[in-house]
């Protein structure tokens, strides 16, 4: 045999094997309607249609964002904290445009993302919580999952080069932080709260002119024995109120106002109100994760697992002012002390314990976990609940908690992340129906990547259960999009929403005429 004749595998066919030439010259219709065996996965797929209806973007982050916060005296000074452990701080107030770049297939020269102001690094872990300090914005803190806050000098937003953003100091007292939130009282500016994952709560000053003491440590609480989900300060900064994982509500007296005013607190000897599942009539199994003070501060509301909600009294404080003394150093981080609080007022109080502590209402509208809270401002009376459900309930507090509206599917399925009222703008004309225009507007966000503005006036009739508008363009829907979290404000007479989005995205929305 030949080179040429080496066989190959089949090549020595069965001549039963082969086709005669009747078949050889069968033909085989073509079925128009069917041009070739489909993949059955192929049928699964649909056509994706995006949209953005922001007006600019912001996109250095390399990983979801996890928290964001704007400045008390410049709202469009916007700070978030994401994933990749970094912190941005940069200005919505100048527009870009219309689409991400990350967003297109085919971007466009010249469609950029918003500038940073700067950049800030030093975490170790996630970023997971932030705010600038009150009443000025002097500070920003961030804390993280490994436990640390660290805060940075901020210089006025009129004056704010990258250069002059600079790292002050930082404490670590835990293994992770939950949650930030600044004191508004006046008498202790630049005084924050934390929440840790082992269940502690710390306040603390901060004071800048001696770093290696910056942090002042006011208060360390111990109480809440899982991890703490949440926190809350009444309007006036005097309370701070803060809710666990194990279903335990504390009222916390961090300066010794109310201790000043008569108020005792419990046999704990550190709370002024505390209610824990023991308490069969408080008890909410499956644990805690949000909480909100009313205006008046005349109450707390906290949520929990499936749609639980609890109402709880508080003791009224004297109207009257602290005197304005700075707070007693302490020695930096550790001790976690509890200091007793020395408030000093002036006149004759006015406090009373009235209904604190007292269970005002038990509310269960929703099916899951509430994870958001919010009131209303005077005088409107409304408490809006946002729910894993997908969600958003309406109690009208002046009328026995009673349900003004449930929006079943205010994100369709997906969980509701956060909701607040608007900020009302001052009153025009005479009509004494309203605190302001705006101030009926209830925002939201969701898992589905959606931001929704609401109209609470009127009943469960309203039409499109008060649906005003809706802004897209974070991908949602179980696509790792959902927004995270999101701030408002008006400027110039327009309304703006910015959002953090867990696609690593912010997105600035025109949110029209305030």
């Amino acid at each position: 045999m030949s080179g040429n004749d080496i066989p190959i595998h089949g090549e020595e066919d069965d001549p039963s094997e082969l086709l005669d030439a009747d078949e050889a010259a069968e033909e085989i219709t073509a079925d128009p309607d069917i041009l070739m065996d489909s993949d059955p996965e192929d049928e699964d797929l649909q056509e994706i249609s995006l949209e953005n209806d922001s007006i600019a973007h912001f996109d250095r982050h390399t990983d979801s964002l996890f928290c964001i916060t704007s400045h008390p005296l410049d709202p469009s000074i916007i700070a978030t904290g994401a994933g990749d452990d970094t912190v941005y701080i940069f200005s919505s107030a100048t527009p870009s445009p219309l689409l991400p770049t990350s967003y297109e297939s085919n971007p466009e020269p010249g469609r950029k993302s918003l500038d940073p102001i700067a950049e800030l690094k030093g975490h170790s872990d996630s970023v997971n919580a932030i705010a600038f300090t009150l009443p000025h914005g002097d500070f920003l803190c961030t804390a993280g999952l490994d436990g640390r806050l660290r805060t940075y000098t901020i210089p006025p937003p009129s004056s704010l080069p990258p250069q002059q953003c600079k790292f002050l100091a930082e404490v670590q007292e835990v293994e992770e932080i939950n949650w930030v939130a600044p004191s508004p009282n006046p008498a202790y500016p630049n005084t924050i709260a934390l929440g840790a994952s082992d269940g502690s709560v710390w306040v603390y000053t901060i004071d800048g002119s001696d770093p290696a003491a910056a942090f002042q440590l006011q208060q360390a609480y111990y109480l809440h024995t899982a991890s703490c989900t949440a926190g809350a300060w009444s309007p006036d900064g005097k309370l701070l109120a803060t809710v666990s994982e194990e279903g335990s509500l504390y009222v916390w007296d961090p300066f010794g106002e109310a201790a000043a005013s008569g108020i005792t607190t419990q046999s704990s000897g550190q709370a002024i109100v505390g209610l824990t599942n023991d308490d069969q009539r408080f008890a909410v199994e499956g644990g805690l994760y949000s909480v909100a003070i009313a205006p008046t501060g005349a109450f707390v509301a906290v949520g929990g697992a499936e749609g639980n909600i609890r109402v709880i009294g508080l003791p009224r404080l004297s109207s009257g002012a602290p005197t304005n003394e700075s707070p007693t150093k302490s020695q930096k981080g550790g001790g976690a002390k509890n200091k007793t609080g020395g408030a000093k007022h002036t006149g004759a109080t006015e406090s009373s314990t009235g209904q604190a502590g007292q269970i005002l209402a038990s509310l269960q509208a929703q099916t899951d976990g509430v994870e958001t809270l919010a009131f209303s401002k005077p005088p409107l009376t409304l408490l809006a609940a946002g729910s894993v459900d997908g969600s958003i309930a309406l109690f009208d507090t002046a009328h026995r908690f009673a349900v003004r509206r449930l929006i079943r599917e205010a994100h369709e399925e997906y969980a509701v992340v956060k909701v607040e009222f608007v900020s009302p703008s001052p009153s025009t004309g005479n009509n004494s129906n309203t605190s302001g225009a705006g101030g009926w507007l209830l925002t939201s966000c969701g898992m589905d990547g959606v931001v929704r503005r609401w109209d609470t006036r009127g009943g469960t009739a309203a039409s499109g259960q008060g649906l005003v508008k809706e802004w897209r363009g974070h991908r949602g829907e179980g696509e790792g999009g959902g927004v995270m979290g999101f701030v408002q404000s008006e400027s110039e007479g327009r309304g703006r929403i910015v959002t953090a989005g867990d696609d690593g995205v912010s997105l600035i929305f025109d949110a029209g005429e305030a």
